[in-house]
Order: structure tokens, then sequence, then C-alpha cells
């Protein structure tokens, strides 16, 4: 796992590639322009990150984050990420990508109309519930007592614990939220949205998700019988 692609280079992008860096992998970082134009912009957001273009992220990393506006999942290099473990750290808002039925389905999360999309690849939901704030300074060494939690939602274990090492590498508590179509309770709207929260209270949240009342227009929704039932 020591060599990590993202692809977005603005806040979230940056941010994601301090931790990275902080946590001694090689980081990849790719933007929407020529690498030529943003390897200044990153050697001084991110130290020894290295510009390149997503084509080349996506080959040569072994995990994937991506920290684009999800309206633009299209433009993805899917070729390139096919095998690869892909962090969907993206959401979707409607006043930047524009309204979009398909994201907004609560049949569904927009991780999974994701992995439609990168149907080659393994995806993994995390980082996007965090505040750009909470990534540039709340992230703490395992142990610490104020250290935060970031739930992870995948299909597969192994896919599972790999994300999960990864956000305790950069410095969060990882909780696993279950599958990936669990990552609609990481969503906007949902009470784990940008919460500031424990290992302990993280669990909490995920565990009453079924309660509330975007769990409950979703349970509905995909056809499921009510919480405690």
């Amino acid at each position: 796992m020591s060599v990590l692609g993202i692809l977005g280079a603005g806040r979230v992008g940056m941010a994601l590639a301090r931790l990275a860096r902080n946590a001694d992998l090689e980081v990849l970082i790719a933007g929407s322009g020529d690498p030529a134009s943003l390897a200044d912009g990153i050697a001084a957001e991110s130290p020894g990150a290295v510009a390149v273009t997503a084509e080349e992220a996506a080959r040569s990393a072994y995990i994937v984050i991506l920290a684009i506006p999800l309206g633009k999942y299209r433009t993805l290099p899917a070729t390139a990420l096919a095998g690869k473990l892909v962090i969907d750290a993206m959401n979707y808002w409607w006043e930047l990508d524009g309204v979009r039925p398909e994201f907004s389905d609560p049949q569904t999360s927009t991780s999974e109309t994701l992995q439609k999309f990168l149907v080659d690849s393994r995806l993994a939901k995390t980082f996007n519930h965090a505040s750009v704030w909470e990534l540039e300074n709340l992230a703490r060494p395992a142990g610490h007592p104020e250290r935060r939690a970031l739930a992870v939602a995948a299909d597969q274990q192994e896919d599972m614990a790999q994300a999960s090492h990864l956000v305790d590498a950069m410095g969060f508590d990882p909780v696993p939220a279950g599958p990936l179509a669990n990552g609609v309770m990481l969503e906007p709207g949902a009470e784990a949205f940008g919460a500031d929260a424990s290992a302990a209270e993280m669990r909490t949240m995920l565990n009453r998700f079924w309660t509330s009342q975007r769990g409950l227009v979703v349970a509905r929704n995909r056809d499921m019988p009510p919480a405690g039932c």
C-alpha cells in the first residue's frame, strides 16, 4: 500500500495528500490540468507528492482516492482503475453538480452508482463525511484520546480491511459501516456526515441511522422492514 493515487487536486485532495505523506506513503496526485502546471502548487501544498496524469495515478497506485466533483465521475479513467481498490471520497452537491436524479435516488447510494460505472474496480466509501477542516487539523496518532473516527463502507472484507488500514495510517479511527450500500449513511443529510465524533460515537450514529428520518425514507424506498422488525 506504499503508493497512493489521488484524483483531484482541490483542497480535499491536497489535505488527503498531506495526510498520506505524513504516513510515509508515496503520493501521485492528478488534477484537471497539465501536471507540469500543477507541480509547483502541489510541491508547496504537499511536499513530496508528485503531479501526474489521472491515467498514471490510476495505473501506478495500489489504492486510488477519488476527490473530484461527483458530477464528473464519467471522466474517470475506468480502464486504468480496473482491478484497483478505489475509495470514493465524493459527495453530491446539486449546486455544484446540477440536478442529477441518479444521485438523489433513495433506492441506492451514490457509491453504488459509481460502482456501476467502475464495474471492474472495487469500491469503498470513506473520507467523504469529514470536513476539510477535520482532515487538515484533526488527524491524531493511534491511541490519542482525542482521535476522531471515520466510517468505512465496502462489500468485500479485504477491501474493508485495506481501506480501514489507510484511514488508520492517515490519523483517524476506522469504524466499519457495512456494505457499500450503507455508504448512504455517510452522505450529506445523514447524522454521520460532518460529525466530529469518536469511534464509539460514530458506531452509535451508524446504529441509529435506520430510525432517523433519512434512514426511514431510504428503507421505505428499498422495501426494507422497519428497524427492529
